[in-house]
């Protein structure tokens, strides 16, 4: 079922991409804006969000709504415009394997001098245009004004929970580790990962889909339990994971002084030596190579990468017990079971 539905995604947004343009004329307003939204958006993704949107409708919806597949395109958007944003916070340079909006931009403008704006300046501006991309094609569904309206509502919560998940995370990096908690650092996976990538795709669909309140709690728990579990997987990966898997260097988290749970469970269950060197690395003065290599080391011989695990296989039993209570079509939950099973399954 999913890969049905991830080949129905990608034939709609070819298709969306055609459509903005022939709307608002994109590409005689700004080519180099339109081309650089178009070659963005294509790019190879899992489509998590638009077919997790899809499940939750298609598993309490009594028919096809015309227009789903668009609509479902909006939380993609949605994400690419995070991504975009997201890459000129972090300072980073690429983006699935390929160079991010901002890297691309300050390279084609590499040979104009006395420029007074940068590849950045320009990447937010479209990371805004995507956002209301993203708005407009949530519109195309053809529901019910008051179903339409809730999962509206939805996207907007998790637009707006995100950007709050990042602002917080931003200023939990001005933190020492000492004064961090387990729940502060789950606190921003479930805004910054959970809601907006499980939670509310999900919700959302349901919601359009005519689920009752009852559901729509349950299936929100699901995605919150699961995008935790995913969060915690997606830490393990950045720090150990191979380079053609994760499309970046594994050691770009630790450089960047992001606190995950993985630093913080060996931050306190190290000795005095290692966290002085987990400091620092945290405090943002340059670390090199070697200092980052140590870290990796610590959060294996501190318990660390075991501890993170044992979290993905908690949580994963929490979601799968409220998957089981879930009274949606048998062959959708099924496809959320398996899906489940999928993307949490670690080394």
């Amino acid at each position: 079922m999913f890969l049905k539905i991830k080949n129905r995604i990608e034939n709609e947004l070819s298709g969306y991409i055609r459509s903005i343009d022939k709307t608002y004329s994109l590409s005689n307003l700004s080519p180099l804006l339109f081309n650089s939204i178009k070659e963005f958006i294509s790019r190879k993704g899992k489509r998590i969000r638009p077919i997790l949107f899809c499940i939750g409708y298609l598993g309490f919806s009594k028919k096809n709504a015309p227009g789903l597949y668009r609509s479902a395109l909006s939380l993609e958007l949605l994400h690419d415009f995070m991504l975009v944003h997201d890459d000129i916070i972090d300072k980073s340079d690429t983006r699935r394997g390929r160079p991010s909006m901002h890297a691309t931009l300050n390279n084609h403008f590499k040979d104009k001098k006395g420029l007074k704006f940068s590849g950045e300046d320009l990447s937010i501006a479209i990371g805004d245009v995507m956002y209301a991309m993203a708005l407009d094609a949530f519109l195309a569904v053809k529901e019910t004004p008051e179903r339409k309206d809730k999962a509206l509502k939805k996207l907007i919560s998790a637009a707006l929970y995100t950007g709050s998940g990042e602002f917080i995370e931003l200023l939990l990096g001005s933190k020492r580790i000492e004064e961090i908690t387990k729940n502060d650092i789950y606190k921003i996976y479930d805004y910054k990962t959970a809601n907006y990538t499980f939670a509310s795709p999900l919700t959302m669909g349901a919601l359009l889909g005519g689920a009752n309140e009852n559901q729509i709690k349950n299936l929100f728990c699901y995605g919150m339990y699961l995008g935790r579990a995913f969060q915690i997987k997606d830490d393990i990966i950045g720090t150990f994971g191979e380079k053609s898997e994760t499309g970046k260097s594994n050691l770009t988290d630790i450089s960047e002084a992001k606190r995950t749970l993985l630093i913080w469970y060996a931050f306190n269950h190290c000795d005095k030596f290692n966290k002085a060197v987990i400091k620092k690395v945290l405090s943002g003065r340059r670390a090199g190579k070697n200092e980052l290599l140590k870290i990796r080391k610590v959060i294996l011989e501190s318990g660390s990468l075991n501890y993170a695990k044992n979290e993905i296989t908690r949580l994963t039993r929490e979601a799968e017990c409220v998957i089981r209570s879930l009274k949606m079509r048998q062959d959708c939950r099924r496809a959320l079971e398996n899906f489940t099973k999928k993307i949490l399954l670690t080394k």
